[in-house]
């Protein structure tokens, strides 16, 4: 049997520390299935179809070398309806410190109470991406700053290009 898991985030934009995740991640799975949450109420720097195709770029060599099957996808519900959607039995989460920890657990126990066939697989960070959030990337890019060291090379130019930054 296939292990097949689903891991959700906006991705806005992908950071080495979602790669760092996707790595971790492929070491466990057959297949990934990397879900782009769209939701009406944010506002992203790259459109979904931009994040998708980044995440392809600069995740597909890691499941590829891994031995697993990526598939990029999006979506505007809970992420347990997602997971069964994709015929996903995990749902695999980073945490990059307690806070992130406490909040995850939290979502488990809701989705585990929900869909008890869906297991959360949490993942802590490796050292040197627990200080990125995409948020921090976000606002380091749109004040001229240089984001390069927090994301994969084709991040860091996608970001240049959308702010500016020559």
């Amino acid at each position: 049997m296939l292990r097949t898991a689903l891991y959700t985030g906006t991705f806005d934009p992908v950071t080495n520390g979602h790669l760092d995740v996707v790595r971790h991640a492929c070491r466990l799975v057959d297949r990934l299935v990397i879900a782009i949450g769209v939701h009406a109420a944010k506002a992203p720097v790259f459109t979904p179809d931009e994040r998708a195709a980044m995440l392809r770029e600069v995740c597909g060599p890691v499941a590829s070398g891994e031995g697993t099957t990526l598939e990029v996808t999006t979506f505007n519900d809970l992420s347990i309806q997602a997971a069964r959607r994709f015929g996903a039995t995990i749902l695999i989460r980073g945490v990059r410190d307690g806070t992130d920890l406490d909040y995850e657990m939290q979502m488990a126990a809701m989705n585990e109470t929900m869909a008890p066939e869906v297991q959360t697989v949490i993942l802590p960070a490796s050292p040197l991406a627990r200080p990125i959030t995409a948020t921090l990337v976000r606002q380091i890019a749109g004040m001229g700053g240089d984001a390069s060291r927090f994301v994969p090379p084709l991040v860091a130019a996608r970001l240049n290009e959308k702010f500016g930054r020559r």
